[in-house]
């Protein structure tokens, strides 16, 4: 086998394979052909050699991917199955075959695994029952395959050949089924033994937990419906029986379950009704089991035996299906067939399997429930019209056992929602088959009207989604099964709740369920009003995503006056009072855009309604209402004609007691209030005496003290719409007044408010405001919270904003330049807790408030005296430096808010006045070249799109500086996706610079060094400084970036300076990281002969240091870079010592000789 046969770079992963594309041909058969042929050529007695292994499990790779790409739609190969699978299953005869004669020959062991493989693929692809077909069934490949599933030595019996067992047993099953006796395989004097040998190989695998307990279940069915085996039966029900009664195995009970569930069904009615007492038995005998019941598939496998065994004691499909499509007969016709169809007795075995069944449609598990639910119907289908009528008010009455004397399906029991699916199950397999009397629809539509809404609160969480989506399937059984006439009557009542589901309900797939059952409707009966529009809004990809159904389908289905008043109704009474808030939420949203289609006439009438639950003693029932409340009074806007209506809304809040909304346990409900003040207040509501709500103020004060940041935003919100009617100078000085001895939530709660008061309306102390907020970012006397200075920092953008048209009368100069240093130093704050890089908050709304400042500023300037009083140039390149450094650190969400506020910055027009040139970016050309260019931007949060471009901004000299030291933090970063990248591109960058430059907008080498080292010179005894910078170093040094350095004065003086610092006091350094990246970068100055033997005195301090893991490390990087680079030395001798001398040993004595004699070793060479 060649490696050029094999194309690995086509080969893709299974993950890629686009699960919605469809196919209209098997497109691979070509490709398919060649791999299969391949992979046949390989000889299965030979262990692959070399590069052989890894081929074929590339070829087999490929074919599988080619099974997975049309898993979705099997039948495109359904025409070529013969022709792909007919060589495969030959050459494993060949093989059985030649292994019989020649037991003791070699066999590969993963060749022969990869082959049976493949045919396990085939079943796994297209099912069992289509895939054996194929298998070879002569008569001579009976004794083939049973000699070599036989052999003591055969590959079978290995235990990881599982798809070969399952592929053999699956061709003994169809071979053993030859038209002949099994005793013509005997020999002379051994009757029976074929046979025997046969039953013996199966139930030896018949324990087995995977796959081939499914052949050997087939096997052993297969054999005991053959007439010669019949005999055998009865001994092996009697087997069955002791071991379900005696064994606690669960793979071997589910083994002998599947063999007499596959004789029950597909053996011959009179062998069924022969032995129907011991297969009754066998399901009594499990049941006394706990062990064994207490598995579901035990569970499922007993609910088929004893629904099968009922069907074949009952005769043949005599009711003629009512289905449309079913069966096409005449009204005499059927007429006859139902006289035909009663004129038999009902085994007396029926009732009480049925009410076993009964049982199992309530059973814990879903698949047993299904099992269940099928078998009843099966068995109705066979019965006579009243006996079947009776199973069917059976079914009806499980509806009802938990419905009794029940005040509401919220308070219904666990255990209900397992009944109630179990009875739906039931009745939509009852309508498939057309089986549900036309004066037993309303009954069933009523019950089922009440299971699309079954959801039962269980703690923080709800169950009953699969009784809704039961239910669904139960309409859209019906809609395929009843005629026009029988459901005429239900279909504006069907219609109504198929599209409330649709749009409203929780859960995705029940939409869409309830959506392809008003779509069958639509389609089979043409009786729905509206059907075809209503359809298109609510169709599977409109209710798909939850938002789109609530906000945009069930407005426009409102528009139809036959389902807005259900819809309404619907939101009202179950949506509002959800026990999800998201859901309670996005109901109110909802009923807003349906009421807004008629506003003067639902609005009111919505509150009134909404206003109801207010008195309910449910906090969830409370919070639903008081966001409908917000959003209709929302809606009702500033229009002095709604004005009444708002206040009344409005005036529904003190009906809610206070304590309520101020309890701690209650953060919805003080949210929602204080959202509803927001949106409801007008201004007689500010006046005390005419307030209807006196207590609304109390309201606004606990949200704004609340730890709550939801409850903060409402109440500060509240203020804000409050402060647009009247003057908040006073509440203002009293919140200022409370700054200093306020709690760190209530700080949080006034930064916020300070920032959302409409200035413009009224003055409400805006100096005093924003003299707070300058005070309260201040790194000296400011306020220790994080949140609060992130607050502040958010507020001083709003304000500007606010005061905009009239900045030069509210705010002077002096305040704005104030606000804009105070953001330009917050891009400086990194405080880090345990929650992490909390400062990453600060930096972020100050890169959000310069852009927006500079906005302003600039949008406004030509109405601004003396604008560069406001906005100094110098202050405005600061502020481009300082988010330009934010777009180059090391957090990806900093970097893409900084990248986004610096390119809006970086098209926006200059300001309208004289100069404007100051506030010009530097560079601005060459920066839109790099940023802007690109159509296919990937942001600025991935790394390796960013920094080669970032890198070449340092050419420009104004924000050089700025751009260095947040290069210096991103190179020094433990994120992989970021240290990379900015390594490689700082590297890559600094070899193409030259030594030395005069130009204006070019770095050099000299100055990059230079500018590094005074980095770390400002402040040497910080590490959080030093470290990033020598570690920024050695990266650089690495990549032998300075190699050439040496040769101008000024570098050589830099990097002396360099060897400075890390050879300085290394006694007294405490901080290991510290003492790590210095002596890497001592060890890195080494191959520079210009300072060799500089380097070489001072490597003593580190080999002889005090700390053993300090020598270890210093000698293993040494080592790896004397061997790896050229230093000019002869370093041999060392290199031996190096590795030859245990430096971590606490002996200080043997590592200080080493030392000794390394320093004197290189300092030899060197002088040489």
């Amino acid at each position: 086998m060649d490696a050029e046969h094999i194309d690995t770079d086509n080969i893709v992963q299974s993950d890629d394979v686009d699960e919605r594309t469809v196919y209209a041909t098997f497109e691979d058969h070509e490709q398919f052909l060649a791999l299969r042929d391949e992979f046949l050529a390989i000889d299965l007695y030979t262990d692959p050699v070399g590069d052989a292994e890894r081929l074929e499990t590339l070829i087999h790779r490929k074919i599988t991917l080619i099974f997975d790409k049309y898993q979705e739609q099997p039948y495109l190969l359904d025409q070529y199955l013969e022709q792909l699978f007919s060589p495969i299953v030959e050459t494993l005869k060949a093989h059985a075959k030649y292994f019989a004669a020649n037991s003791d020959a070699h066999v590969s062991r993963w060749r022969i695994h990869r082959l049976a493989l493949l045919v396990y693929h085939f079943v796994k692809f297209r099912g069992y029952k289509t895939i054996t077909r194929f298998f070879p069934h002569e008569i001579a490949d009976l004794s083939v395959v049973l000699d070599y599933i036989s052999a003591p030595n055969s590959p079978v019996h290995d235990i990881h050949q599982w798809p070969l067992r399952y592929s053999v047993l699956l061709w003994l099953s169809l071979v053993c089924m030859i038209p002949f006796d099994l005793e013509q395989f005997d020999e002379v004097g051994h009757s029976g033994e074929t046979a025997s040998r046969i039953e013996d190989v199966a139930k030896s695998f018949l324990g087995r937990a995977g796959v081939d307990r499914e052949g050997s279940a087939l096997l052993l069915s297969r054999l005991y419906m053959r007439k010669d085996m019949a005999f055998k039966l009865p001994e092996f029900l009697s087997y069955v029986a002791s071991t379900v009664e005696g064994v606690s195995d669960p793979c071997l009970g589910m083994g002998v379950l599947r063999v007499t569930c596959e004789v029950t069904k597909l053996g011959t009615a009179e062998q069924v009704q022969a032995h129907k007492d011991s297969l009754l038995q066998v399901t009594h005998v499990l049941r006394a089991n706990k062990v064994l019941v207490g598995n579901t598939v035990i569970r499922k496998l007993r609910t088929k035996l004893i629904s099968r065994v009922v069907i074949r004691l009952l005769p043949a499909k005599t009711r003629r299906l009512r289905a449309k499509g079913r069966a096409l007969a005449s009204l005499s016709d059927s007429g006859e067939a139902g006289g035909i169809e009663d004129d038999f007795d009902v085994p007396e075995e029926a009732e009480g399997v049925l009410e076993e069944l009964f049982e199992s449609l309530r059973d814990k598990d879903t698949i047993v429930r299904y099992s269940a639910a099928k078998g009843i119907a099966r068995i109705c289908e066979r019965l006579p019209v009243d006996f079947a009528e009776q199973v069917l008010d059976q079914v009806l009455h499980l509806f009802s056992i938990h419905s009794i004397a029940v005040a509401s399906i919220y308070d219904m029991p666990r255990v209900a929602e397992s009944t109630w699916h179990g009875a739906c199950l039931a009745c939509a397999e009852m309508a498939r088959r057309g089986l549900i009397p036309d004066e037993r629809l309303s009954e069933l539509i009523g019950w089922l009207y009440k299971a699309m809404y079954f959801d039962i609160r269980k703690g923080a969480h709800s169950i009953g989604s699969n009784v809704r989506d039961a239910a669904s399937y139960v309409l859209w059984s019906l809609s395929r099964a009843q005629s026009v006439e029988a459901l005429r009557p239900h279909a504006l009542d069907l219609a109504r709740h198929l599209v409330t589901v649709a749009v409203f309900d929780r859960e995705i797939h029940i939409r869409r369920a309830a959506s392809a059952a008003f779509q069958e409707y639509v389609g089979r009966t043409s009786l729905f009003p509206h059907g075809i529009d209503v359809l298109r809004k609510t169709d599977f990809y409109a209710v798909g995503i939850r938002k789109n159904a609530f906000l945009t389908a069930a407005p426009e289905v409102a528009e139809h006056g036959e389902y807005r008043e259900f819809m309404i109704g619907h939101l009202l009474s179950v949506t509002l009072r959800h026990w999800d808030p998201a859901m309670r939420q996005i109901g109110a949203q909802s009923l807003r855009a349906i009421c807004e289609l008629d506003l003067p006439q639902l609005g009111p009438d919505a509150v009134a309604r909404a206003a109801k639950l207010l008195k309910m003693p449910d906090s969830g029932d409370i919070h639903g209402a008081l966001l409908v409340l917000t959003e209709l009074a929302a809606a009702f806007g500033f229009s002095q004609e709604y004005d009444s209506e708002r206040r009344k809304a409005f005036a529904w809040l003190s009906t809610v007691p206070l304590p309520i909304i101020q309890s701690q346990r209650q953060e919805l409900i003080a949210e929602a209030a204080c959202r509803l003040i927001a949106a409801g207040i007008t201004l007689p509501e500010t006046q005390h005496a005419q307030s209807t709500v006196p207590f609304w103020r109390h309201v606004v004060d606990s949200g704004l003290k609340s730890r709550s940041i939801a409850v903060q935003e409402a109440a500060a919100a509240a203020l804000a719409a409050v402060s647009r009617l009247v003057d908040c100078s006073a509440v203002v000085k009293r919140l200022v007044g409370d700054f200093e001895a306020g709690s760190p939530e209530m700080q949080q709660s006034l930064a916020r408010v300070l920032g959302v008061l409409d200035y413009e309306a009224h003055p409400h102390g805006i100096e005093v405001a924003v003299r707070c907020l300058l005070r309260m970012v201040d790194r000296k006397i400011g306020s220790q919270n994080v949140e609060a200075r992130r607050n502040a920092f958010e507020s001083m953008p709003q304000i500007l904003n606010n005061v905009s048209e009239d900045l030069v009368n509210k705010l002077s100069a002096n305040f704005v330049c104030k606000m804009t240093d105070a953001l330009i130093d917050g891009l400086t704050d990194y405080t880090s807790d345990e929650r992490g890089d909390v400062g990453s908050w600060v930096r972020v709304a100050c890169v959000k408030g310069l852009a927006s400042f500079i906005q302003t500023l600039f949008t406004h300037a030509s109405a601004l005296p003396e604008f560069s009083n406001y906005l100094p140039p110098e202050s405005y390149h600061s502020a481009i430096g300082g988010i330009l450094k934010q777009g180059v650190e090391r957090l990806d969400n900093v970097r893409q808010q900084a990248g986004d506020s610096f390119t809006t910055l970086l098209l926006l027009p200059p300001p309208a006045v004289d100069g404007s040139s100051l506030w010009r970016i530097y560079g601005e050309e060459r920066m839109k070249e790099l940023f802007l260019s690109d159509k296919e931007s990937l942001g600025w949060s991935v790394g390796a799109w960013l920094f080669p471009r970032a890198v070449q901004l340092m050419d420009i000299q104004r924000y050089r500086k700025e751009l260095l030291a947040g290069i210096i933090l991103s190179t020094t970063t433990k994120t992989d996706s970021t240290q990379r990248p900015v390594a490689s591109a700082l590297v890559e960058y600094a070899l193409q610079l030259p030594i030395s430059t005069q130009e204006q907008d070019q770095y050099d080498q000299r100055g990059l060094s230079r500018d590094l080292l005074a980095q770390a010179e400002k402040n040497v005894g910080s590490n959080n400084v030093v470290v990033p910078v020598l570690q920024t170093f050695n990266v650089l040094l690495e990549a032998d970036a300075f190699e050439n350095l040496p040769q101008n004065p000024e570098g050589l003086q830099t990097l002396r300076s360099l060897l400075s610092l890390v050879t300085r006091n290394v006694a007294r350094l405490k901080n290991p990281q510290r003492i790590n990246v210095s002596m890497r970068c001592l060890v890195n100055l080494l191959p520079m002969p210009a300072l060799q033997g500089e380097c070489i005195k001072q490597l003593i301090h580190y080999l002889n240091h005090q700390y053993p893991r300090v020598r270890a490390d210093t000698a293993e990087y040494l080592y790896l870079i004397l061997s790896s680079k050229d230093t000019g030395m002869e370093t041999d001798d060392v290199e031996k010592i190096l590795l030859e001398t245990e430096w971590s040993s606490t002996e200080k004595a043997g590592a200080e000789n080493a030392a000794k004699r390394c320093i004197e070793l290189l300092a030899e060479s060197h002088s040489s």
